[in-house]
């Protein structure tokens, strides 16, 4: 680093006596900016100021405030606390040193000043503080761009899951806010169940950021349904029920070739497959795919199974028009212990206002539900 670099920095001296800042000035002044201090009050005002010094010179004899507070302070405040500070001082003695050292002072210069060692222990402390700056502002800027790019992937990520679910939804007589609200109510039941002692060790914040993440993806299979099912407005014939039940299947394979294709295991992809493939079971053991039953049930599959029938009840379809919601919340009371476990639906009656919010948060507007119309009549060629 050439002379001409270092004379830009500024060297704050802190000194009660007149003699020695007069000293310390003629030395310093024709290689450095200098500003002077006669004590700590007022020294601490000079470090703290939008024009900080690259280096301090502090005096530890001083009234009022030694130079030991003036260092303490100024380690103190993260403004201040890269700052070196060498200690000027008379006295040489090791506990002094040691406790100048354990304060976060760099080095100590004896007085009286000798010219030489002065100006090659500021020019060398200037130097490592440079290195210093250097390596932080680098670590701080790839920090930065390290938490961007991860945010960008994040992004990225959201976005593609909830097109994948639109997809799915598009080719249904849900609603893209079907999506939302069912995401927004097993969010609600898990932090509600997140201290309960048969749910605790598996609902943490990663577990139910990740659930949240997963749960636009429940109902991904019904991408491979024939429209003449899906969008059937009746009931459905025994034949065409099974077809229908197969969307389970159907998005556990999509969400798990996916996988495959990224060729490493994500987290929330676990739990979407768990929920798109579990999520029509019963807690009695009557649903499907498999009918299995109670906890071999996956967690998130219970808790999409409320969510999901809820808002089946309560929305607008093409065809219908949603159920109020008190008696929607008494049929979910009815499948406790039968199509609900038992648990969830007691955390569902506590949040059932907040299921109500949900649900006005995110309604069906009567734009939305004209254009599905007009779309799923597009799709079956037939009038709703």
């Amino acid at each position: 680093m050439t002379e001409s670099l270092i004379a830009k920095k500024t060297i704050l001296l802190v000194d009660d006596a007149p003699d020695n800042l007069v000293l310390m000035n003629e030395l310093l002044k024709d290689l450095y900016k200098v500003k002077i201090a006669n004590s700590g009050e007022k020294a601490l005002r000079i470090a703290q100021s939008e024009t900080k010094p690259d280096l301090i010179l502090l005096d530890i004899m001083m009234p009022e405030m030694d130079g030991y507070e003036v260092c303490r302070r100024l380690k103190s405040n993260s403004a201040t606390r890269e700052i070196p500070i060498i200690f000027l001082t008379a006295k040489t003695d090791v506990d002094a040193e040691k406790t100048g050292f354990d304060l976060g002072a760099v080095d100590y210069l004896a007085k009286p000043i000798s010219p030489p060692i002065a100006l090659a222990r500021v020019r060398n402390h200037l130097l490592l503080k440079d290195s210093s700056d250097f390596l932080r502002d680098k670590n701080t800027f790839l920090e930065t761009e390290v938490s961007a790019r991860t945010l960008e992937v994040m992004a990225i990520q959201d976005v593609t899951i909830l097109a994948m679910a639109s997809m799915a939804e598009t080719r249904d007589s849900d609603t893209g806010n079907h999506i939302r609200r069912t995401q927004y109510y097993v969010k609600a039941l898990a932090e509600k169940l997140r201290h309960h002692p048969r749910f605790a060790t598996t609902l943490t914040d990663n577990y139910i950021k990740q659930l949240f993440k997963s749960a636009p993806l429940h109902d991904i299979g019904k991408i491979g349904i024939p429209d003449r099912i899906l969008l059937k407005p009746g009931k459905f014939e025994p034949h065409e029920f099974e077809i229908m039940k197969t969307h389970t299947t159907l998005g556990r394979d999509a969400i798990a070739h996916a996988e495959e294709s990224l060729g490493m295991k994500v987290p929330f992809l676990a739990l979407a497959k768990e929920i798109a493939y579990g999520h029509q079971e019963k807690w009695d053991g009557s649903g499907y795919p498999e009918g299995v039953a109670g906890d071999v049930i996956p967690l998130p599959a219970r808790l999409m199974a409320v969510a999901d029938v809820y808002d089946a009840l309560i929305s607008r379809r093409v065809y219908k028009e949603g159920m109020p919601h008190e008696k929607a919340v008494s049929i979910i009371i009815e499948g406790k212990g039968r199509h609900f476990d038992p648990d969830i639906v007691d955390a569902f009656i506590e949040l059932q206002g907040e299921f109500h919010t949900i649900a006005t948060r995110f309604h069906d507007s009567d734009e939305v539900m004209a254009e599905k119309k007009e779309r799923v009549e597009m799709l079956t060629g037939t009038q709703t």
